[in-house]
């Protein structure tokens, strides 16, 4: 399951720490938290077995929605930037009208640049 998640980061994106995993039934929420600085181009994409089942959403601190890939067709992944620095909230839960119970894996990561770029 993980691979189909890493399949995202192909170059110029790189994964950054590991991989957040979790066992969902029902209506489950796994949660995860990352802080993300300016300057940079994020990239979160999730990984199942089965593709498209898994709705992540991303939230500020305040519970506020940045992001659902509910809204674009249950998407993979997405890629963005932020101002200054943030601290956000990512969830993860099954599309129940697909499936009732599976692993869900979110990934993080960046987009290399010149100011990043690995020698």
């Amino acid at each position: 399951i993980e691979h189909s998640c890493k399949a995202y980061f192909n170059h110029p994106y790189i994964v950054t720490g590991r991989p957040y995993k979790a066992l969902l039934t029902g209506d489950e929420v796994a949660e995860f938290r990352a802080t993300l600085f300016s300057g940079t181009t994020y990239r979160i994409a999730v990984g199942n077995a089965d593709k498209n089942n898994v709705i992540f959403s991303v939230y500020d601190i305040d519970h506020n929605l940045l992001f659902s890939s509910r809204d674009f067709g249950n998407a993979p992944y997405w890629d963005f930037s932020v101002d200054g620095y943030m601290d956000c909230i990512v969830e993860a839960k099954l599309d129940n009208t697909i499936t009732s119970s599976g692993f869900a894996i979110v990934m993080t990561g960046f987009k290399l640049n010149d100011d990043n770029a690995l020698n």
